[in-house]
């Protein structure tokens, strides 16, 4: 009778620890952040790319103006990808766009725009990517959309041409 209860017993838990796992497989635990935000503009301070001077950022956007953040990195491959998509975006007198160069080597962000033009109005360096985790980014390219200094737009990997259409159609 002994010999009967411990294999049962086996049994029995290696079936819930089976059933448990089971369903765990099913259940997604991947994070999705919210890309439709309402969130204020951080303040903190940048470095400028081209003089090196300190802004404080209430001091970059107008309460009635579009801007795109774009944070981006000469070493980031798609940040190749999604430039031409910023330079069409560029020709839109609506909207500013602000980049913030990414752990980045000054003189391989200035080859990089040299080689593929420059969309920013503004660039701003984040040496040591504390900025871009303050702004609540998670790698390059990610970019935010401002307007009324509130972050009413998150796009999270490389700008394609469906973001910009529908950029397009909120800054109308």
């Amino acid at each position: 009778m002994r010999f009967k209860i411990i294999p049962t017993i086996i049994i029995i838990v290696f079936t819930a620890t089976f059933i448990i796992f089971f369903k765990g497989l099913k259940n997604s635990n991947i994070y999705t952040p919210n890309v439709d935000l309402e969130k204020k503009v951080p303040s903190l301070v940048f470095k400028s790319f081209d003089t090196n001077l300190d802004i404080i950022s209430e001091n970059i956007f107008n309460k009635n103006k579009f801007y795109l953040v774009n944070i981006w990195a000469s070493w980031c491959i798609p940040c190749r990808d999604e430039h031409k998509f910023l330079m069409k975006l560029k020709k839109r007198e609506e909207i500013e766009l602000i980049g913030l160069n990414y752990k980045d080597n000054n003189k391989n962000a200035q080859n990089f725009l040299g080689e593929l033009g420059n969309p920013y109005d503004k660039i701003f360096v984040d040496k040591d990517g504390t900025s871009s985790i303050n702004w609540g980014a998670y790698g390059v390219p990610e970019s935010f959309l401002i307007y009324k200094n509130k972050i009413i737009k998150r796009y999270i990997g490389p700008i394609n041409n469906r973001n910009v259409i529908e950029i397009e159609k909120i800054i109308k």
